[in-house]
């Protein structure tokens, strides 16, 4: 399955080349855009389904933007609740920084693409704050830049459906 998720980012042109600045600061010579890969049902699908079949929890979270197709896709594929972690917090309304009942469950946390690991580290802090038992993060690429060494120290395990090498091996490939 992970072979498809990552023939199928090629097929949807998740990778792109160019001169991008990431949300972590870095410089990068290609940018891996999995939120506008998984506008096609058929990638969502093969992401939700290998998820679903592979890893327990209680509850699927995701980080907004990026992380919230992918748990909701992954929510209905195994019929669990789905949380959402705002990106900050809002200044009306209930204020909620996430969205969804967490305390007391079983959370994974869903992430499109991991660089630095910043984003994870503070859904996962988010979510362990709200009481959730929250140590694992499945990313659909990781672009191999120090996610998983940070996370490992925040005792979180950082599982890549694909990593950032095979895809663009993928991608240049005819």
């Amino acid at each position: 399955m992970v072979m498809i998720i990552a023939d199928l980012l090629k097929r949807y042109h998740a990778v792109e080349y160019g001169d991008f600045t990431l949300a972590s600061g870095a410089k990068s010579q290609y940018y891996i855009d999995i939120k506008s890969a998984v506008t096609h049902p058929e990638l969502l699908s093969a992401i939700a389904e290998f998820v679903v079949e592979n890893y327990t929890f209680d509850v699927i979270a995701g980080v907004a933007v990026g992380g919230v197709p992918l748990a909701v896709a992954i929510s209905l594929a195994g019929n669990k609740p789905y949380a959402i972690i705002r990106a900050a917090e809002k200044g009306h309304g209930k204020k909620d920084i996430i969205i969804g009942e967490v305390a007391g469950k079983d959370v994974l946390l869903v992430e499109d693409v991991t660089t630095s690991g910043g984003s994870a580290l503070y859904g996962i802090t988010t979510l362990r704050t709200a009481g959730a038992h929250a140590d694992r993060v499945v990313t659909v690429v990781d672009r191999e830049q120090g996610a998983g060494p940070i996370l490992r120290e925040h005792r979180v395990e950082l599982i890549a459906l694909v990593s950032a090498s095979e895809i663009l091996k993928k991608a240049n490939t005819l």
